[in-house]
C-alpha cells in the first residue's frame, strides 16, 4: 500500500543504536520522509521545539527511560503528535498498556519495513485529521461573533464585512437568496452587532400568516375591529420599538399591506387596525425574500415604489452549490450542535462521505446539510461519518463515478466528450441554468459555455 506523503514530512526516531536507527531510516527512504535520530530522549524536548514534527518513533529499549514516561511526557505536551514505540522485548500487557497511555501502535522486533512503512502511513493520516479537526475548530470560533453563520468563502467575508459597516446605520436592509440560504441567522447578526443589541428581535414570516391576519400581526388592532377582535392587541411594529423587525418571506405581503408597510418604512408612523390613532416608532426594518423581486413588480405583484424603499442595502446570500469549500467547515459546525443531543462521539467526516457532500447541487442549501449531518450522525457506527451514513441519493453520486479509466481506441477529445457533457449539465442545473453564473462557477467565458452546451444540445433547458 502507497499512500501520498505530505511535502516536508519530518519524522523524530529516538534510537540510541546507530545500527538499529539507519536500518530503520533506510525502510523509510521509499516514502521520502524526513527522519531526524537523537540517541537521548532527553533531547526529545528541544527537538519538538525547535521543529515542528509530524510522528516520533521511539524505543522503549535505552537507558533513562523507566517504564512509559516518555510516552506520557509526549502525550501531556503534544497531544496531537502521533506516537509509534517499539522494542525487542515485547509483551501482550505492555502492548495493552502502550495504546492505553496513547501511542498509535507497538511493534516488537525485529521491525518489518512493509508493517512499518504502512503503519507510518496510518498514523500520519491520523495526525493530519487532527489536524484538520483543530483548524476547522479554530474557524468556528473566529465565526462565533457572527452568531451560527459559518463560512471562509469569499463571499461570506464580504458579507461579514458589510455587517460590520451596517450594523449601526438605521437603513432598510434586503437579504435575498435561496431558501435554506440562512437569512434569518444574518438578519440576527446584523441585530446583534448594532447598538439596537440590548433591545427586541423580532421575526415575523409573512409567508406563514393568512393576509387577513398579517395586517394586525405586524400593526396591531384595536377591540371589536374585526370578527375574533375581542381586545386590543400590540403588533409588531410596537414590540420591536427600539429594535430590529425582520420581515422575511415580504413578497407575500398584499398590495394593501404593501402601500400601509410603504408608509411605515418611511415614516417610522402607523395605525392600528380598526384605530384612528397615529403610533410612532423607533424600529430598524430587515426584510428577506427568496423571490426575484424586479421580477415581481414587473409583474405587477409588488409594488415599485415599496421595492425601492426597501432595496437601500441588498446583502445576495450565496447557495452552498456556489460555496463548496465550506461543506467541511459547516458539516464540522453541525456535527458539534448535535453531538451531544444524539449521545455520538463523532469527531469528523471521512474522505469518501466529504466527496459526496461536495458532488451534490443541494437545492435545500444549508438547511438540507444540516439534516443530512444529524441523519448520518445517527447511523454513524464509530467516531467518523462514513459515506454509507448517508441518504442514498448522495452514496450514489460516489457508487455511480467511474474508478478505473479502460481505453476503449478512440482519441482524447472523444473520450472525453460525455464527462464534459455531464459536469456542464450539472453545473447548468445547480446554477438554474444561468448561463453567466455556470460560466463564472466553471471558470470558462460564457461564449465557449454557449458553443458546448450547443455542442451537447444542452440548450433547450434554459435561455438565461
Amino acid at each position: 500500500m502507497t499512500l501520498s506523503t505530505p511535502p516536508s514530512t519530518r519524522i523524530l526516531l529516538i534510537e540510541q543504536n546507530p545500527g538499529t536507527a539507519a536500518t530503520l531510516q533506510r525502510m523509510l527512504e521509499p516514502d521520502a520522509y524526513l527522519v531526524n535520530v537523537i540517541a537521548d530522549s532527553r533531547q526529545v524536548g528541544r527537538m519538538l521545539a525547535q521543529n515542528p514534527y509530524h510522528l516520533v518513533i521511539a524505543s522503549m529499549d535505552q537507558p533513562g527511560w523507566e517504564g512509559f514516561e516518555l510516552l506520557r511526557l509526549l502525550r501531556e505536551q503534544h497531544p496531537q503528535l502521533a506516537v509509534i514505540i517499539y522494542t525487542a522485548f515485547g509483551t501482550i500487557d505492555s502492548a495493552v498498556e502502550a495504546i492505553r497511555q496513547g501511542a498509535f501502535d507497538y511493534l516488537t522486533q525485529p521491525i518489518v519495513p512493509e508493517e512499518l512503512r504502512l503503519i507510518v502511513q496510518r498514523a500520519l493520516q491520523q495526525q493530519a485529521l487532527v489536524t484538520e479537526n483543530l483548524e476547522l475548530r479554530e474557524q468556528l470560533q473566529q465565526q462565533s461573533r457572527f452568531e451560527q453563520i459559518v463560512g471562509q468563502d469569499y463571499r461570506m467575508a464580504k458579507i461579514f464585512d458589510l455587517i460590520d459597516t451596517i450594523a449601526d446605520a438605521r437603513i432598510t436592509v434586503l437579504i435575498t437568496g435561496d431558501s435554506g440560504t440562512g437569512k434569518s441567522l444574518l438578519a440576527r447578526a446584523i441585530h446583534r452587532h448594532s447598538s439596537r443589541r440590548d433591545r427586541p428581535f423580532i421575526e415575523v414570516s409573512c409567508g406563514a400568516l393568512p393576509e387577513t391576519l398579517l395586517e394586525s400581526e405586524l400593526f396591531g388592532h384595536v377591540q371589536g375591529s374585526f370578527t375574533g377582535a375581542i381586545s386590543n392587541k400590540e403588533g409588531k411594529f410596537q414590540a420591536a420599538d427600539g429594535g430590529t423587525l425582520f420581515l422575511d418571506e415580504i413578497a407575500a405581503a398584499s398590495p394593501a399591506l404593501q402601500l400601509k408597510l410603504l408608509r411605515a418604512l418611511q415614516e417610522r408612523q402607523f395605525e392600528p387596525v380598526g384605530s384612528n390613532t397615529t403610533r410612532t416608532v423607533d424600529v430598524r426594518v430587515i426584510l428577506a425574500t427568496n423571490v426575484d423581486l424586479p421580477q415581481e413588480v414587473a409583474a405587477g405583484r409588488f409594488r415599485q415604489d415599496l421595492f425601492y424603499r426597501i432595496n437601500v442595502m441588498n446583502i445576495v446570500l450565496p447557495r452552498l452549490a456556489e460555496r463548496l469549500g465550506d461543506i467541511p467547515l459547516l458539516a464540522r459546525h453541525f456535527i458539534e450542535r448535535h453531538r451531544q443531543e444524539l449521545c455520538k462521539e463523532i469527531t469528523g467526516l471521512d474522505d469518501q462521505a466529504l466527496q459526496a457532500l461536495q458532488s451534490y447541487h443541494w437545492p435545500g442549501n444549508i438547511r438540507e446539510l444540516e439534516n443530512v449531518i444529524e441523519r448520518a450522525m445517527v447511523f454513524a457506527k464509530d467516531r467518523l461519518i462514513r459515506l454509507y451514513d448517508l441518504p442514498p441519493h448522495l452514496i450514489q453520486l460516489i457508487s455511480a463515478a467511474p474508478t478505473t479509466a479502460e481505453y476503449q481506441h478512440q482519441s482524447l477529445e472523444d473520450a472525453l466528450r460525455e464527462p464534459e457533457k455531464q459536469i456542464i449539465s450539472a453545473a447548468l442545473q445547480a446554477h438554474q441554468w444561468n448561463r453567466q453564473a455556470t460560466a463564472e462557477a466553471l471558470q470558462i467565458n460564457r461564449t465557449t459555455l454557449y458553443k458546448k452546451m450547443k455542442r451537447y444540445g444542452l440548450l433547450s433547458p434554459g435561455t438565461a
